[in-house]
């Protein structure tokens, strides 16, 4: 069986060759930060975050800490802390599951799914109780506000094939020659 250290190699590896941007902390492979994208066909579609993900010393027998860098509405992430709250990462944690589990299928399953009846955020919990479209909209505002790719750290380039670019983005502005043309 191999050691906890080898598993943090090799899950880190693996989620590096995905489609994620991992930046790593001090070249270690303890903490890193994870360019992690809103899903399709929810408010938060459009959206970038950089996740800021701590693997403790006895992962994958632990569960990794997990945390949004930039803000979010969202009735089980804690608004100023960027904490999450999710059963599977806190409590129901296994060794089978990894890091790329957290981002391709526990991430994406928090924001479709928001439970309201265990906030961190209460405000962002009464609203989607009392009024979706006004919740959903509250998140569009968040996603706008705080979560575009600069707000991530995520460079033009960077960004995913499937969202649109404007041409005024690469607008260099370079149209008068900068001399005379030699002859």
């Amino acid at each position: 069986m191999s050691s906890p250290s080898k598993r943090r190699e090799m899950d880190l590896m693996k989620l590096m060759m995905s489609d994620y941007n991992v930046e790593t902390i001090n070249d270690g492979i303890q903490e890193f930060y994870v360019h992690f994208h809103g899903p399709r066909d929810s408010p938060y579609h459009g959206g970038v975050w950089r996740i800021r993900v701590e693997l403790p010393d006895a992962y994958p027998f632990k569960s990794p800490s997990i945390g949004f860098v930039n803000k979010i509405y969202h009735p089980n992430v804690d608004e100023m802390s960027g904490s999450v709250c999710l059963d599977v990462i806190n409590q129901t944690w296994s060794p089978m599951f990894d890091l790329v589990n957290v981002f391709e299928v526990f991430l994406p399953q928090l924001l479709l799914y928001p439970n309201p009846s265990d906030p961190l955020n209460g405000e962002a919990a009464a609203l989607m109780m009392r009024d979706r479209n006004a919740y959903d909209q509250r998140v569009r505002e968040y996603c706008e506000r705080y979560a575009k790719p600069e707000d991530a750290g995520v460079a033009p380039e960077e960004r995913s094939s499937d969202e649109d670019l404007s041409g005024d983005e690469y607008d260099s502005g370079d149209e008068a020659v900068a001399g005379p043309v030699d002859p």
